[in-house]
């Protein structure tokens, strides 16, 4: 039997799924959550084969759940926005549902996923699209991590700087540091480029922190923030800085 999660905070979408996958006997619907942190917990309880999640939704977007998921289970999105690159999410996901979406548009995405014959793909394609992600052109705002059994969200505005952690980034804030397991790449393509700046390989810093840049040793620098510490700066990083600042 394959298991099915349904994430979506209205109830009537979920009805509609839950009707269309009627003609579906040998896909069980195993929960149903209302918004992302409860399908957090549903996906890590359950370990669905399949889940059906909405983008827009109270507290934390599909996405930003999918980030904390350990085990990410095939994802068809369902959403009434056009505005998250539809394209990019048909290829990277199983689907992409824009809704009102009829049942024969649902049986297509279906029968798409059942079609596949491994699983790990779509495991990984839905991985790729949370790396591309950036292809839509809006920037990130903020950044949903675990803080031990808490979900926490960090407004992009309070991160002071981001440091490459082995496989995790430290984000550092006012109200203490906190790992999350991506790239710097990630960061650096997610967060707006006028706000934050790739200084070095392992750093990015918010530009609105920035106090100064003094010579360290030869031909390197060194940047000031507001809460005293300095950071590394790279030639490239430094070229960055000097166009960005219009120095």
């Amino acid at each position: 039997m394959t298991r099915a999660i349904l994430i979506d905070d209205e109830p009537l979408a979920r009805e509609v799924v839950k009707e269309y996958l009627e003609d579906y006997p040998q896909i069980e619907v195993v929960a149903e959550c209302g918004d992302g942190f409860e399908g957090v917990k549903a996906v890590t309880q359950h370990q669905p084969d399949l889940i059906f999640l909405d983008i827009q939704m109270p507290k934390i977007t599909g996405f930003e759940m999918l980030e904390l998921l350990d085990t990410r289970p095939a994802v068809i999105f369902t959403s009434a926005f056009d505005e998250y690159a539809i394209k990019a999410f048909e290829t990277h996901a199983v689907d992409y549902l824009l809704k009102p979406f009829a049942k024969a548009r649902f049986k297509q995405a279906v029968d798409k996923w059942l079609d596949q014959q491994n699983l790990t793909e779509a495991r990984q394609q839905v991985q790729a699209l949370l790396d591309s992600g950036t292809s839509t052109q809006v920037y990130n705002e903020r950044i949903v991590v675990k803080d031990r059994s808490t979900i926490k969200i960090i407004p992009a505005v309070d991160v002071h700087y981001l440091e490459a952690y082995d496989d995790y980034v430290k984000i550092h804030t006012a109200g203490g540091t906190f790992l999350k397991n991506k790239t710097m790449a990630f960061f650096e393509n997610s967060l707006d480029d006028k706000q934050f700046v790739r200084i070095h390989r392992s750093f990015i810093v918010q530009v609105s922190q920035i106090t100064g840049i003094v010579p360290y040793e030869k031909e390197s620098y060194k940047l000031l923030i507001k809460s005293g510490e300095s950071l590394p700066v790279s030639k490239t990083g430094y070229a960055k800085l000097k166009q960005l600042l219009q120095m």
